[in-house]
């Protein structure tokens, strides 16, 4: 039974790691004036947000950093999607991403995950 528990735990992490993915493009489409800012933004917020995550924060870092350092841009990375997705109006979605984000971070703390 844990060891279901903590796969799913794996399994909302996963899930997490793409709203980031589709609020910051959703974000990035819906501020700036004109198509191509659109276009820029809607694309490249969340490709930084990938490249940033695969360099330091996926457990295949390219770049090894402290834990403590790793859970800093992990988290500066999620409030940026939680903090797109209240900004563009979208306040209960934030909030529960929130909510969702806060959950499995306990989990993952409470399980050495």
């Amino acid at each position: 039974m844990m060891i279901m528990m903590k796969a799913a735990n794996l399994g909302l992490r996963f899930l997490l790691e793409l709203c980031i993915l589709a609020s910051l493009c959703y974000w990035g489409f819906h501020v700036g004036n004109g198509w191509l800012l659109k276009g820029v933004l809607g694309i490249g917020a969340p490709l930084l947000a990938a490249i940033l995550w695969g360099m330091f924060v996926s457990p295949k870092a390219s770049i090894t950093v402290s834990q403590p350092l790793q859970f800093i841009i992990e988290l500066v990375i999620f409030a940026a999607a939680i903090i797109a997705l209240y900004v563009t109006g979208k306040h209960s979605l934030a909030i529960c991403f929130a909510l969702f984000y806060i959950l499995h971070r306990i989990l993952k703390f409470l399980w050495e995950q």
